[in-house]
């Protein structure tokens, strides 16, 4: 007999999650099902795969991955609100809160949460955005309110990361771990000078000199964004 807090296949809220490792997704997926109230309806790897999912199984949460393989995590929000606007979508990332949960919203997710965070915040986050609420670490929110205020926040000088689109971002993402100009175009499904051209952008508006200046500068910026904001 099911206890009287466990919900039934039907009152529960559906989610759908899109990240590209397998194993990481399979193991997240086994942690919603456990919770009385949640259940994954279904899972992807690709932007592609989860938008001709999506109509079929009517999410009532969509759980996106920031970095996926070619069409981004932010990307695959602006198509999922196009084409579905009444889904609620949480991104979910081990980059940054403070480099990518503004453009995750502003893409039309209702909350960010990072992979990093306590199993009991993620489920209620999960929780909150799929009842139609929002969600933020306190630390985000007190940026934005900063933010909303006056106040700058704090930013190397020269290396505004709000300058970049979102695509120039990812490229900065993916110098910073190591890959080269092909791989990066293979990986995002772009050609090599269309990824140059990135690269140029990149150095202009971040005001560095050189390619190993770029380099030097996404390695530093994706260390400090693993590392998360020092205590």
């Amino acid at each position: 007999m099911l206890s009287t807090n466990t919900g039934t296949a039907e009152s529960k809220r559906k989610v759908f999650l899109v990240d590209d490792h397998p194993i990481l997704r399979e193991g997240f997926a086994q942690l919603i099902n456990h919770e009385p109230d949640l259940k994954v309806c279904g899972q992807a790897g690709s932007a592609g795969q989860a938008m001709r999912a999506m109509t079929a199984l009517a999410p009532d949460l969509v759980v996106v991955d920031i970095n996926l393989k070619g069409i981004n995590g932010i990307e695959l929000i602006k198509q999922i609100k196009a084409q579905h606007p009444n889904v609620q979508v949480l991104a979910l990332s081990v980059h940054d809160e403070a480099v990518y949960a503004e453009r995750a919203l502003r893409a039309g997710a209702k909350g960010y949460v990072m992979k990093q965070a306590p199993t009991e915040e993620v489920m209620a986050a999960i929780r909150r955005v799929a009842s139609g609420g929002r969600h933020l670490s306190q630390q985000m929110q007190d940026r934005m309110l900063e933010k909303l205020s006056g106040a700058p926040p704090a930013k190397p000088a020269g290396h505004d990361l709000d300058s970049l689109s979102d695509r120039e971002l990812e490229v900065f993402e993916l110098i910073g771990v190591g890959l080269g100009t092909r791989e990066i175009a293979r990986r995002l499904g772009l050609s090599v000078k269309t990824v140059e051209t990135y690269r140029a952008h990149l150095k202009e508006k971040l005001k560095v000199r050189s390619g190993v200046e770029l380099m030097r500068l996404a390695v530093e910026t994706s260390h400090q964004a693993h590392r998360g904001p020092a205590a």
